[in-house]
């Protein structure tokens, strides 16, 4: 049996694709409301055909507990944020949930630590609570880091056809646990040690989030100078070694806004590029601030009451708002006492996340005089007529309206 610890993104869809291929699965998480709600037969957010997966988890028997189980195999998926003020990676929650374990298995257990750490995260953090407790490892208890490596929006494909990674103290106990995702997976499985297993799952991150802030740092020298940055990337582009990738109003989500982080915590000094990255990407909520400030000058507007956000999850097509470019720009606002009325509205956030947001595209259109587009939504696309007449701004360039505004 494993018992999976942590049943939020990536938690759940993994202890559902276990389930669902026939390994016994319990899945474990503290908060009680999410645990009912699964146990009333509910996932707990939306994704392309994960009710299915849920559905046949449930007809193969998965159980959802508050409680951590006596087995020989976790899986923690737990959260790990970083420290803004040091940019190191926050290990507490998956220090507590390996406490939490060693208060229940059994010798022999394996531990599979799925949340992404910054290299040398389990020596320094996750060791300590297993020695300390008197177990030896590698006898007693093993460990394991098999990071995650599936993106909302399409996590059931992705857990079935993307590469894994598993990293092991012993190649015995790697080849075991490969075993184990290969119930399902069927990408390649490769076998390495913990720190180098830690560090390609940061990297592969980090990569992303280079290669987005290169091209968000090309729209902002293109807008001082009147240049397209979309025509000069398409041109760009046809270069058969150039594949630069289209700007945007900044980094959302868990992984590519938070990861890179972790290196620049660890590495000062050393992580010169990555840092700057960090900060031309975290600088793109304001400069699109800025955008709204000086289209709305150029066409007469004075009440910020009339401009409208379009889009408050991170990315299209999903309900998960982790570290949105939209809730940054909210904040940005509030931080300088100019949040006015601005009016806010995504499809996909159907509780009341921030004021002044609305829950009907009709509605929101109508009482707005100026729409930034922040996501591209299926929705909005079938709906770009509706936006004549009004004063837009395209940061994902997917309106193609006579007279829009771009970054």
């Amino acid at each position: 049996m494993i018992n999976v610890v942590g049943l939020g993104y990536i938690g759940l869809p993994t202890a559902l694709m276990f389930a669902a291929h026939g390994v016994e699965v319990v899945g474990t998480d503290y908060n009680k409301g999410l645990v009912d709600t699964l146990r009333s037969g509910k996932p707990t957010f939306e994704e392309d055909g994960l009710d299915e997966l849920f559905n046949e988890a449930v007809k193969k028997g998965i159980r959802f507990s508050h409680e951590y189980q006596s087995t020989d195999m976790y899986i923690i998926a737990v959260p790990t944020p970083y420290d803004k003020a040091s940019k190191k990676v926050d290990a507490s929650y998956v220090a507590e949930a390996v406490k939490d374990v060693m208060e229940v298995c059994p010798k022999g257990a394996t531990v599979v630590v799925e949340s992404t750490v910054s290299p040398g995260t389990i020596n320094k953090y996750v060791r300590p609570v297993v020695e300390e407790r008197g177990f030896v490892i590698g006898e007693d208890i093993n460990l394991v880091h098999a990071p995650e490596r599936i993106i909302p929006g399409n996590m059931v494909y992705e857990l079935k056809h993307n590469s894994r990674t598993i990293g092991a103290d012993s190649r015995e106990i790697g080849e075991k646990v490969k075993a184990l995702y290969s119930s399902f997976c069927e990408g390649e499985i490769v076998v390495t040690d913990i720190r180098t297993a830690e560090m390609t799952k940061v990297v592969e991150n980090t990569f992303r989030d280079i290669n987005i802030a290169f091209a968000n740092e090309l729209a902002k020298i293109c807008r001082s100078d009147n240049m397209d940055v979309y025509e000069i990337i398409r041109i760009a582009n046809k270069h058969p070694r150039v594949n630069i990738l289209t700007p945007g109003p900044g980094v959302g989500g868990h992984c590519i806004s938070v990861d890179p982080w972790f290196l620049v915590g660890d590495y000062p000094g050393l992580s010169n590029i990555i840092l700057a990255a960090r900060k031309i990407n975290d600088s793109m909520p304001d400069f699109v601030l800025e955008r709204i400030h000086n289209i709305m000058k150029e066409n007469g507007m004075t009440d910020v009451g009339r401009v409208g956000l379009y889009g408050l999850t991170y990315k299209e097509n999903v309900d998960d708002t982790r570290e949105s470019p939209t809730l940054q720009m909210l904040e940005s606002m509030e931080r300088h006492l100019c949040g006015g009325q601005i009016k806010v509205y995504d499809p996909y956030v159907t509780r009341d996340l921030v004021p002044n947001q609305y829950h009907d595209l009709d509605s929101f259109i109508h009482d707005v005089d100026m729409v930034v587009l922040l996501v591209g939504h299926d929705e909005i696309k079938e709906h770009m007529d509706e936006l004549k007449g009004k004063v837009v701004l395209d940061t994902r360039h997917i309106c193609f309206l006579d007279g829009v505004y771009r970054l």
